[in-house]
């Protein structure tokens, strides 16, 4: 596994060291030690995210201090455009978005770290996502904000086409908050 700095701190692009032979491939995909020596953190949540539709947006999602969560997302099946913004105040990347395009038949994954928003847009049907998580859900610390926020301008591959009601009626994000 290598690790790619990106133009937000802490976020990680991960290339995965693949090995084919003749009855596909096997990769790493996760190792305690590697991440933990890199985020300081330890995995405590394992969820996996199923798309039928290509044009499934999920997000903006993230969780609020006191929450640390970080995710590890690998897509296992199909492809997704991943959008991560930087929320915390104090960073020096703060309101920094990074866009990558996350498919199944590459290698890279991502590591969105705490206090970042994450969403994606489903490039193509069946696609599934394997999140590894460093902390675990706490539904008081969970927020989510409206993907067509003026405010982050971004430009989507694509007009999503399935879209949570949650997600569609969330808040306009508010940087003044």
């Amino acid at each position: 596994m290598k690790f790619s700095k990106t133009k937000i701190k802490d976020l990680k692009i991960i290339k995965l060291n693949k090995i084919f032979d003749s009855r596909g491939f096997f990769f790493r995909n996760y190792c305690a030690k590697q991440f933990f020596k890199l985020t300081k953190k330890k995995i405590v949540q394992s969820n996996v995210s199923f798309n039928k539709k290509k044009f499934t947006l999920r997000g903006f999602h993230y969780q609020k201090y006191p929450s640390k969560e970080g995710k590890f997302i690998t897509c296992l099946t199909g492809k997704i455009y991943n959008v991560t913004i930087d929320l915390r105040k104090k960073s020096k990347t703060y309101l920094k978005i990074v866009s990558a395009m996350v498919d199944s038949k590459k290698d890279k994954v991502l590591y969105i770290p705490p206090g970042c928003a994450n969403a994606f847009l489903t490039m193509e049907n069946n696609t599934t996502i394997h999140y590894l998580m460093t902390d675990y859900y706490k539904p008081k610390t969970y927020e989510c904000f409206n993907f067509r926020s003026k405010e982050i301008k971004v430009k989507w591959p694509a007009e999503p086409k399935v879209i949570s009601h949650k997600d569609k009626n969330s808040k306009t994000l508010n940087f003044n908050e």
